[in-house]
């Protein structure tokens, strides 16, 4: 029966990824249009993508493209401040934004017959920013507020930030998307025009629809909004790697916090960076089988068999820019230490290194990726996701209709061969916080601010 489920998710999961036809068009100014179609609702997602995010920032203005994105909703010279989600919102829609370490992106989720509401105010803000100086100076506080929340005031991810500081010698990848406080208290508004000048253009950019549409009524609009904007000569950016790393590396985190902490990585390839095309899908089977679910190794041996950890986990993700890491967390169970959870996990890996997976529990595990390959196939805004994602890394959308068969094509041996490869303790970087006494006044300012608040 299982053999049975696994190849009836594969078929079903081929004809979804090949439904839905995907379009391309290239406008003179080098602007990229890419349309799926998607008739199941009289919806659509439109998603501007551009190249460039935290890992392309230099020293003294990290954070500068997460603070533009913020500047991106407060006006233009043909639509002041808060003009752009009034009018959005007023046509039924909704919008947002988010920055990563190799992109930002702008979406809305709007009626298809009123997508070119979308493209007229995407179109203006592309060029015609205004970036006011009193506009900038409160987004400001609001991105440091925002920092302070969601880092500092947050152990584990300032724990996870310093891991990454350590981790990434050389890739910028050590540094925070929201930036490091000491550049943002220096940040000026010229940085950001600068910035905008440089990366927001057409050239530098693609537009991703998808939803129940026409490929050739979506171009049409396109050039009637975007066409007339004007390339830049953008940045060429160096080809980027990260020095061998030859020895454990570790550090200490000692802040205010309920529970102690650990964080654990190894540096890995992506697809962008991989001696072999099959590495990177051998590696997302081998974080599937460690932690893809409750009956994954993870759950079932540390947390409810042995009861070392009260929560761990495992991640990895084959679509970046630049080579990154794949990364096991977690907190220990009362009565047990850092070092049996850290024991304890790097066991689970020899394990995997010393005996290869069963064909069996590697089908199980396959059937549950493709299951949610399937599930956000389901969504417009999650089909416009993976196509602007392999686009702005580099890899190109049709690499969504090849991911199924990667995945099917995945052996035992390999992954046995990627754990012997990689996951050994010269490339390995670990982080512990060890929490500090809470105070009164530390709870009750956590307490206070609650939830971050940004866009």
């Amino acid at each position: 029966m299982r053999s049975v489920f696994a190849a009836l998710l594969f078929l079903t999961a081929t004809a979804v990824v090949a439904q839905g036809e995907v379009h391309e068009f290239r406008l003179d100014n080098g602007l990229k249009v890419i349309v799926k179609e998607d008739h199941g609702a009289p919806i659509a997602v439109s998603q501007v993508w551009y190249r460039v995010g935290s890992s392309y920032e230099p020293d003294g203005v990290t954070g500068v493209s997460h603070v533009l994105e913020h500047m991106m909703f407060k006006g233009t010279k043909s639509h002041p401040p808060g003009e752009f989600s009034r009018i959005i919102a007023a046509n039924g829609g909704d919008e947002n934004a988010f920055t990563g370490r190799d992109y930002t992106a702008y979406y809305q989720k709007i009626s298809a017959d009123r997508l070119e509401v979308s493209f007229e105010l995407e179109a203006d803000r592309m060029r015609n920013l205004t970036l006011p100086e009193g506009e900038f100076l409160k987004e400001l506080e609001v991105v440091k507020e925002e920092r302070r929340l969601r880092t500092e005031d947050k152990p584990t991810s300032l724990t996870y930030e310093q891991f990454n500081a350590l981790a990434y010698n050389s890739l910028p990848y050590g540094n925070p998307v929201i930036g490091w406080m000491n550049d943002l208290n220096n940040m000026e508004v010229g940085d950001l025009s600068e910035w905008y000048r440089l990366w927001y253009a057409p050239n530098n950019a693609t537009l991703v629809v998808v939803g129940d549409v026409q490929p050739q009524q979506v171009h049409a609009l396109a050039k009637k909004y975007f066409g007339p904007l004007k390339a830049e000569d953008t940045p060429k950016t160096k080809p980027l790697r990260e020095p061998p790393q030859r020895g454990m590396a570790r550090s200490v985190v000692k802040v205010p916090a309920k529970e102690p902490y650990l964080i654990m990585g190894f540096k890995t390839p992506v697809l962008n960076s991989t001696d072999a095309e099959w590495e990177p899908y051998a590696l997302e089977m081998l974080v599937a089988i460690l932690d893809g679910g409750d009956s994954a190794r993870i759950s079932r041996n540390l947390v409810r068999g042995q009861e070392i950890a009260v929560s761990a986990g495992v991640s990895y993700s084959a679509f970046s820019r630049l080579p990154g890491m794949l990364l096991m967390d977690g907190t220990p169970a009362k009565g047990k230490s850092m070092q049996e959870l850290e024991k304890a996990l790097l066991a689970e890996i020899e394990l995997i290194k010393n005996e290869p997976v069963s064909q069996q529990e590697l089908d199980r595990v396959k059937a549950q990726v493709v299951a949610e390959q399937i599930y956000d196939l389901d969504s417009v805004y999650y089909q416009a996701m993976q196509i602007g994602i392999l686009e702005t890394i580099g890899l190109g959308w049709p690499l969504l209709d090849q991911y199924v068969d990667k995945i099917k094509a995945v052996t035992p041996e390999q992954v046995q061969a990627v754990a012997r490869k990689y996951l050994n303790q010269d490339q390995l970087t670990v982080t512990v916080l060890e929490p500090l006494p809470l105070s009164a006044g530390n709870s009750t300012t956590a307490a206070m601010r609650g939830n971050s608040h940004g866009r």
